[in-house]
């Protein structure tokens, strides 16, 4: 039976819970985490734009 490397493992993919307990994480944890939560934001942000975009332009049609 080889041994696995931990290079050679699948990674567990970053998830993070609001309100969750922190006091467990280390200091690159937290970050890996606070850049999760940005990229979510941006993606959010990016979304609510597409979407006011999409109502400014029906609301062009009809005339509001």
């Amino acid at each position: 039976m080889a041994a696995f490397d931990d290079e050679d493992r699948p990674k567990k993919k970053i998830t993070h819970e609001i309100g969750q307990d922190l006091a467990l994480l280390s200091v690159e944890e937290l970050a890996a985490r606070i850049a999760l939560m940005r990229e979510e934001i941006a993606r959010l942000e990016a979304d609510i734009g597409k979407k006011k975009a999409s109502r400014s332009a029906a609301d062009d049609v009809f005339k509001r």
